[in-house]
């Protein structure tokens, strides 16, 4: 059974920051592209960055990039996403998404408030 499970959200002063994870069983992330998305109240998921299997390319979208980095550990079979310099439209359901040709699958996400 394939599972891909989020941690590391909760709530965070504007400034700060957080590290979340999607750690994967039931597949091995060496082969999938990984990308993290998120959906912020009455708003359409949005897709903020991604990481290849191949090589390792990373790509952001303008609103995160410079704040956030994503990475990927294989031996943890995990994935990653540092979120530097946290706003308050950061605020929102975080999910990660793994990718492998015809598959997608997608974690139960996790919530990331930044607020005063």
């Amino acid at each position: 059974q394939v599972q891909l499970v989020e941690s590391g959200g909760g709530l965070v002063q504007p400034g700060g920051s957080l590290r979340l994870s999607c750690e994967a069983s039931g597949l091995s992330l060496d082969y999938y592209a990984v990308g993290w998305f998120r959906q912020a109240p009455g708003k359409e998921r949005e897709g903020i960055s991604c990481i290849s299997a191949s090589d390792g390319t990373t790509s952001y979208i303008d609103s995160v990039k410079g704040r956030f980095t994503i990475s990927r550990d294989k031996a943890k079979n995990t994935a990653y996403l540092q979120m530097n310099s946290l706003k308050p439209e950061d605020t929102a359901v975080y999910y990660c998404n793994a990718r492998f040709l015809f598959n997608t699958f997608w974690g139960q996400g996790t919530q990331v408030t930044v607020s005063s």
